[in-house]
């Protein structure tokens, strides 16, 4: 039992990565409708970032910060220069999927003509061990379980109490709509973009804080397990992307007892699979169904 509870802690902590990052992947795909198959590669390449500018000498703070920017800038650009294009010339949903590949492999072999097959870690200590009876984490533990909380909350914010929030909701839900209301739907599709890069970049960084290593791959070995929360909170409404998150990272963590770590993402899979085949709308697909970003 003690076991288990242990997992659940650890759980917690992939919960926490991988609610942002599902967060900012199912945000933009409920304001845009392109599923953003290069996330994964957008957000190592984020952690790499963060990581160049520890080497010059930045501190990890400032680094993280610079490394969740450049997420937002490079995923605004992205749909500027490469998607939008490809949408005003009438590409439907299978072919904005190949795009997006495309684009993520692009990003990927970037990443590796610069920096090479090798992995890199962040500069940062674990710190002392905090023990919760059987749940034993660390100071950098917790700190990613911080950064997840206030995240979250930040999005709530925006999304529930702004006015930006609303013309998001409006332009989900019906963009000719929200349009003929006098909403720039390309601004807030723009804001999206943002919004989801940098959550895609600030997913990175954490991940990267968390690893022992990581490489060019290592964005798309998370990506199945972004888009199996993502799905089972109901693609395309954030609130269900967490909840979805917490299930696929303690879920992982609790089966890593049977399987071994190293097949644990064999349970987001899995979740996904029978997801995707009884009940593909997601746990809330009332609310994912009207494709709202917020309720």
């Amino acid at each position: 039992m003690s076991q288990v509870i242990a997992a659940i802690g650890f759980g917690l902590v992939t919960a926490s990565i991988l609610s942002i990052a599902s967060v900012g992947f199912t945000l933009q795909f409920g304001v845009t409708n392109v599923l953003n198959i290069a996330y994964g590669s957008v957000m190592i390449s984020c952690a790499f970032v963060a990581y160049y500018f520890t080497t010059i000498g930045v501190p990890l703070i400032l680094a993280a910060a610079l490394g969740t920017a450049f997420g937002a800038v490079l995923s605004v650009l992205m749909n500027r220069v490469v998607y939008t294009p490809f949408i005003k010339r009438g590409t439907r949903l299978f072919g904005m999927i190949i795009v997006t590949i495309s684009m993520g492999l692009i990003i990927q072999n970037a990443i590796l003509c610069i920096v090479g097959p090798t992995f890199v870690a962040l500069p940062v200590g674990s710190g002392a061990v905090r023990r919760l009876g059987s749940i034993v984490l660390t100071d950098s533990q917790l700190v990613v379980i911080g950064i997840a909380i206030a995240a979250m909350l930040g999005v709530h914010v925006v999304l529930k109490y702004t006015p930006l929030g609303k013309s998001m909701r409006a332009a989900a839900s019906n963009a000719a709509l929200a349009r003929a209301s006098g909403i720039s739907v390309a601004r807030v599709s723009d804001v999206a973009w943002g919004m989801s890069g940098a959550l895609c970049g600030l997913a990175g960084v954490v991940l990267a804080l968390n690893t022992a290593s990581f490489q060019y791959t290592t964005g798309d070995e998370f990506l199945v397990v972004i888009i199996a929360a993502a799905v089972l909170g109901g693609i395309g409404y954030p609130y269900g992307a967490v909840i979805g998150s917490a299930i696929i990272g303690i879920g992982m963590e609790v089966a890593s007892i049977a399987v071994g770590s190293s097949y644990k993402e064999i349970f987001a899979f899995a979740i996904l699979v029978l997801v995707l085949l009884l009940r593909p709308q997601g746990i809330f697909a009332d609310i994912a169904g009207r494709r709202e970003v917020a309720a």
